[in-house]
């Protein structure tokens, strides 16, 4: 069973709030609730909890409908407000309305039609008022949320980055440490192909712009050092003593067995 709207009205003549009472009798989707001063009408408001639509008389003895007004404004901000008078300042609705402090005016006398209208389109407002809050406020949580990810993302990306550069520190100076060994290195991957060389290589086997960085190793190793790497098969290493441009070198052929750095070394030691 979905909740009762709770509707409030305050007057000061009996007749009216009689009138209001026989007008929800048979409503049984709304609870009435009548005070006959805005004293009284504060209390109930205090009391009872989930009150949405307050209809008031703009002028009361003991209170007027403005000081009234402004209590509830300030302490239910989210009540829709419903005025009521035959001698209301037309200036004074205009401004309230303009404001937001009212939803609406009726005269008085009002027909019921009018009034049931008029509370109608009173709660309409009202959950667009708060179906737009619940949005703003579910929108305000996303953006944060996404700039807390976005925050953890530039913390990851920075801490990868710095993690690349010392990476990249590392293989740079691995890289120069072999250039200025007086050893011939190759690093063939499992394709075949070129993938590392130092200096020394790269003066002993000339090739491209990048020397024979990236060729096929059959094309540039020649006939001794090709046969030691297809003589590879199962072994791990091949020692050999061969002659390459008039030089004499130790040669090693060593195959990799790491997952991420599969493939073959080769190593040339010159003999004298």
């Amino acid at each position: 069973m979905s909740e009762k709207i709770k509707v409030l009205c305050v007057d000061d003549e009996p007749d009216i709030l009689k009138g209001f009472a026989r007008l929800f009798r048979n409503r049984s989707e709304y609870e009435l609730q009548v005070a006959n001063s805005g004293a009284e009408g504060l209390k109930i408001l205090e009391d009872v909890p989930g009150i949405r639509i307050v209809i008031f008389d703009y002028r009361m003895p003991s209170m007027m409908g403005g000081d009234f007004l402004n209590e509830v404004c300030n302490r239910w901000p989210q009540i829709s407000r419903i005025i009521l008078s035959g001698y209301a300042d037309p200036q004074f609705i205009l401004e309230s309305i303009n404001k937001g402090l009212i939803y609406s005016f009726l005269p008085k006398p009002m027909s019921d039609d009018a009034l049931m209208s008029s509370i109608s389109a009173a709660l309409k407002h009202q959950a667009l008022v708060l179906e737009n809050s619940r949005l703003s406020s579910a929108l305000v949580t996303t953006n944060r949320e996404l700039e807390e990810l976005n925050h953890k993302l530039e913390e990851q990306v920075a801490a990868r980055t710095e993690t690349l550069e010392i990476r990249n520190r590392v293989l740079q100076i691995a890289q120069g440490v072999l250039d200025v060994l007086p050893v011939v290195v190759f690093g063939i991957d499992p394709d075949d192909m070129i993938v590392s060389c130092n200096e020394y290589a790269r003066d002993f086997f000339p090739g491209g712009m990048l020397g024979p960085f990236g060729m096929d190793r059959r094309d540039v190793l020649g006939d001794e050092l090709n046969a030691m790497v297809d003589a590879l098969g199962e072994q791990s290493l091949i020692v050999r003593d061969i002659v390459h441009r008039g030089k004499k070198f130790r040669c090693e052929v060593r195959k990799l067995h790491e997952t991420l750095t599969r493939g073959i070394v080769i190593s040339m030691i010159p003999r004298d």
